[in-house]
């Protein structure tokens, strides 16, 4: 089968085409015909070599897709060959098929296309375990989503407003805020030019945010914490500003506030299928009552994944990047 391979790590001439063996579906899996995967910076981070695969997961990049059921596994009940999916992958995505423990597969929503659906899992199943199940978000408190524009922020918006949230975003454009705003965004602060402590402080009238979804790590650690609110729950999620940082602990404690650190792809199968079924149960009726949408910038043939990756480590995107995988004629 067609596949994005890594052979050694570096810059985007790291991601090769190649015919690799294609994988069979095992005890509690699902085989399935890829027709688009997403593209997400863990994948640039594993191109890099900064970001290895759990053991025992597929070498190949690619942590979401959408596509049709070829195959079960043994003891699968739960799906049928032909149905139409999308799956959230510890790897394995930018390939002609991928298998993956049928937990982590979702049925395409009703009224979203199928190569669109690509778009989904990774930030439906992001947003939801880290603003909802961990930093518990609630009704009518700020949140402050940095990145706004990419998907994770785009979703995050959403999934926020719909819970009656007030949300608060940075980006680094006004084209970027502006499309934030089309989402529904109270609070919108351009990160190369404002202070996002300040414009957050003069907008809540000092009392600050009650959640941050943070991608930026060490070089926002301080900041954030300033701009949380008493009793505020800072999550990271991604390290694009650095690893390392000092953190004043009086701050801390003075706000009864709490750091959070997750991850996604590394979690046991179980943990993942609960975020699913909860992402089913709570996400896919917003969505396919047109409520909550996935938000794509461009698409490109697998091919050329390599320019995808230029693409997003360009920052210029807003949404998501796919990979159209299924060759059309």
């Amino acid at each position: 089968m067609r596949a994005i391979t890594i052979p050694e790590p570096g810059e985007t001439d790291a991601l090769v085409p190649a015919d690799v063996e294609a994988p069979v579906a095992k005890p509690g899996e699902v085989l399935i015909d890829v027709v688009a995967a997403g593209v997400n910076r863990a994948d640039i981070m594993q191109r890099k070599g900064f970001y290895p695969q759990p053991e025992g997961e597929s070498a190949l990049p690619g942590l979401e897709v959408s596509g049709r059921v070829a195959a079960l596994g043994e003891g699968v009940e739960t799906w049928r060959v032909g149905d139409e999916v999308c799956a959230l992958l510890s790897g394995g995505g930018y390939a002609e098929q991928v298998t993956v423990p049928a937990g982590q597969v979702l049925p395409v929503p009703q009224g979203v296309d199928l190569r669109d659906a690509a778009a989904l899992p990774e930030v439906t199943s992001t947003v939801w375990s880290n603003v909802f199940l961990t930093a518990n978000l609630q009704p009518g408190q700020v949140i402050l989503v940095h990145g706004g524009s990419s998907g994770i922020g785009t979703m995050a918006i959403q999934l926020a407003r719909e819970v009656g949230a007030r949300v608060a975003v940075t980006a680094g454009s006004a084209a970027k805020l502006e499309a934030c705003a089309g989402f529904g965004v109270d609070i919108l602060i351009n990160y190369r030019e404002q202070d996002f402590v300040e414009e957050l402080k003069d907008a809540t009238d000092g009392a600050g945010a009650d959640v941050i979804l943070d991608v930026v790590g060490a070089q926002y650690l301080a900041r954030n914490v300033e701009a949380l609110a008493v009793g505020g729950r800072l999550v990271v999620i991604g390290l694009q500003g650095g690893r390392k940082a000092e953190l004043n602990l009086g701050t801390l404690l003075s706000k009864r506030a709490a750091v959070i650190a997750t991850t996604l792809r590394a979690r046991p199968a179980d943990e993942k299928a609960t975020i699913v079924a909860a992402v089913r149960e709570h996400v896919w009726p917003l969505v396919e009552q047109g409520r909550v949408q996935p938000v794509i910038h461009q698409r490109f043939p697998l091919e050329q994944a390599a320019e995808a990756h230029r693409v997003m480590e360009d920052s210029s995107h807003i949404g998501k990047l796919l990979l159209d995988v299924e060759r059309t004629n």
